[in-house]
């Protein structure tokens, strides 16, 4: 699995439905709503669990591999929106952070 990055992944991804003609349907709105239908999908397993279940869902191997497929239609369609968006996620996200660190400070001891 060595070599991959997220530019490798969303040419990837591009590749796929350029071959199957779907760019016209990867429009933000389209993308959006696709990753929400994922999302909700992935919710759906747990949707039920108690936290405790929750955290030993990875244990059962069916459930599992549905969690993990779930994950990468989550991350496929947050990919092809960042691509459609001219979004560079790893900047995104990195500034995200630095914005939250400064507005929830780490608390000084007492």
């Amino acid at each position: 699995m060595s070599g991959l990055d997220v530019a490798t992944l969303q040419r990837r991804l591009a590749e796929f439905a350029a071959a199957r003609n779907w760019q016209p349907y990867h429009t933000p709105k389209n993308l959006v709503s696709a990753l929400s239908v994922e999302a909700s999908e992935l919710l759906e397993i747990f949707q039920w669990l108690t936290p405790e279940e929750s955290a030993r869902v990875m244990r059962d191997a069916d459930t599992a591999h549905r969690v993990t497929d779930e994950v990468a239609d989550v991350l496929a369609y947050l990919l092809q929106l960042c691509e459609v968006l001219d979004i560079d996620p790893l900047a995104a996200l990195d500034a995200k952070i630095d914005r939250n660190e400064r507005r929830f400070p780490v608390p000084e001891d007492p």
